[in-house]
């Protein structure tokens, strides 16, 4: 007799209740944006399961302008298409022939920017969700969702008013041959054990908005290979 076939792991809680997050929410600052995403409930829905984790690290690129972003000099392919569009969608792309990223659009359309989620503190049956590929791997995200707005059931972000938390400011990770955009803090994220990379812990120059951590970390040099992972 056949085996019964395994059943996914069920979540054994609820994402957080609160309110979508609107289009209207994505068409500002590109900045402004990523700070305030921090906080916030990525959740999914897939195969009767809800997967959903808080986010607690991002990195916002800028457009033309930026040397380290997809859309840079005005590149426009049809893998970041996406960017040029309207905000509130999700831009997932495959980068090192083995990792998916996910980025929400920003801006109107026209003004390729994005933010890219690099860590959630996961919920009950979700897997590591320190780094921009792990989140994929556990969120069941490939470019299946590039494009697709961040609205139920597929993919969507919920502002349940969780306590807000020191802000850090940190160059991205992984940028180089950018000039001087490598260094720039524009990577925000509170402190936690599930970032990516930890928070500095020697004072250096801050050159930006947020707010140190209780670590008194500020920024940092670029580190890895790459452009916009």
């Amino acid at each position: 007799m056949a085996k019964p076939k395994p059943q996914p792991e069920s979540v054994s809680e609820a994402a957080p209740s609160g309110k979508i997050l609107q289009p209207g929410f994505f068409n500002r600052e590109t900045e402004s944006v990523a700070r305030d995403l921090l906080g916030k409930v990525l959740v999914r829905e897939v195969d009767g399961r809800q997967l959903w984790g808080r986010v607690v690290e991002v990195e916002a690129y800028l457009g033309p302008d930026d040397l380290a972003a997809h859309s840079s000099g005005g590149r426009r392919s049809p893998r970041n298409e996406v960017m040029y569009g309207d905000p509130g969608h999700a831009y997932v792309y495959f980068t090192y022939g083995m990792h998916h990223c996910l980025n929400f659009v920003t801006r109107p359309a026209g003004l390729p920017q994005a933010v890219l989620v690099r860590a959630l503190e996961p919920g009950p049956g979700v897997g590591r969700c320190s780094g921009p590929g792990l989140i994929c791997r556990a969120f069941e995200i490939d470019r299946g969702l590039n494009g697709v707005p961040l609205t139920p059931p597929h993919l969507y972000v919920v502002d349940d008013r969780t306590p807000k938390r020191k802000v850090v400011a940190t160059p991205r990770i992984g940028i180089f041959n950018s000039g001087d955009w490598q260094e720039r803090p524009l990577r925000f994220c509170w402190d936690s054990p599930h970032l990516s990379r930890p928070i500095p812990k020697i004072p250096l120059p801050f050159r930006g908005e947020a707010t140190p951590s209780p670590l008194q970390g500020r920024w940092m040099k670029g580190e890895g290979r790459g452009k916009q992972p």
